[in-house]
């Protein structure tokens, strides 16, 4: 397998050629969740209770399973006086008072930017407003944030929601946005947002966290380059999700795969170059394992292509800190 950095691949290979864009994988706000349940286990010894899964991918949770983290949905299954570790995508107001109910010793792996989002919620609602929270409404994310104002709160995921909005006073409105989302279909709700209700307000900047918006722009001049998108990330990951839907956009057929042996060879009948990148919460070991399959299929020229530059990092809680 012949892996080497170029700025622009060559579009006329003779041979199969696999392009890796990069930024790829893990955030900062990932690094930061797994880090903390990992030096959790480490300062107070298993078992330690997660709630919801600390990111989504199934990879991640099942490394973490067997170190003895244990993955609950509610707060009232983990036993009293145990240590909780809250996920990166958030919690409601009504977890946490469930979790100091049960004397809990809570250690909070929300990402900042999704608590960023949490307190222009609690902002607006301060200010009387109906908050027009846009998302998947099924999605951990939006269930933590909406649960900060529920009776302030409407979730719409498309511009047919937004047309069918009734809200009490149009002039009294404030808008958010889940940190995942496609940055294109974002736009249009938005958009539509302001036409309908023009007196609508943002937060002071836009909510979709920059490795979403990284990850989407640097697949978008990936689609320009090869005939198929492999993306690697779990089928719950949302970013994973937006990363297929923005290479279709583009104009070229794209797949999410959990790993390499979600491969079909079939997928790859005909096709030269293959771009291949993979969501925020998907570590890199499946990047390789699926760069490796690849190869074992015929793609033995892989490239790294880098487009945009990271080095974001956020601190860990306090309590973690002694640790590092």
């Amino acid at each position: 397998m012949n892996m080497r950095t170029e700025t622009i691949p060559s579009g006329n290979s003779a041979g199969k050629l696999l392009v890796r864009v990069r930024p790829r994988g893990f955030c900062a706000g990932v690094v930061r969740a797994v880090d903390i349940v990992e030096l959790t286990l480490e300062l107070y010894g298993p078992p330690v209770y997660v709630h919801h899964e600390i990111v989504h991918n199934r990879y991640v949770v099942e490394q973490l399973r067997k170190r003895g983290a244990i993955f609950v949905e509610s707060v009232e299954v983990v036993p009293e006086g145990s240590v909780l570790v809250f996920s990166a995508h958030g919690v409601p107001p009504q977890v946490r008072e469930q979790a100091v109910a049960r004397r809990l010793r809570v250690i909070d792996a929300t990402c900042p930017l999704v608590t960023k989002v949490h307190m222009e919620a609690v902002r607006f609602a301060r200010e009387g407003r109906t908050i027009i929270l846009i998302g998947h409404r099924d999605h951990q994310e939006i269930i933590g944030t909406s649960g900060e104002a529920p009776d302030r709160t409407v979730v719409v995921g498309s511009v047919e929601e937004v047309d069918a909005l009734q809200v009490p006073d149009p002039n009294r409105l404030a808008f958010l946005t889940q940190t995942t989302l496609s940055i294109y279909d974002t736009q249009e709700i938005v958009a539509r947002l302001r036409e309908r209700f023009p007196a609508i307000v943002g937060p002071a900047s836009d909510d979709i966290c920059y490795a979403t918006q990284n990850r989407q722009e640097a697949v978008e001049q990936l689609a320009q380059r090869v005939e198929l998108v492999l993306v690697v990330g779990s089928a719950n990951s949302s970013n994973s999700n937006r990363l297929v839907e923005v290479a279709e956009r583009a104009g070229v057929r794209a797949k999410l795969i959990e790993d390499a042996n979600a491969i079909d060879p079939t997928l790859l009948e005909g096709v030269q170059r293959i771009g291949l990148t993979a969501g925020a919460s998907a570590p890199e070991i499946l990047v390789e394992q699926v760069s490796e399959k690849l190869a074992g299929l015929g793609y033995t020229e892989q490239i790294d292509l880098p487009v945009i530059h990271e080095d974001v990092r956020f601190s860990l809680p306090a309590e973690l800190t002694v640790l590092r």
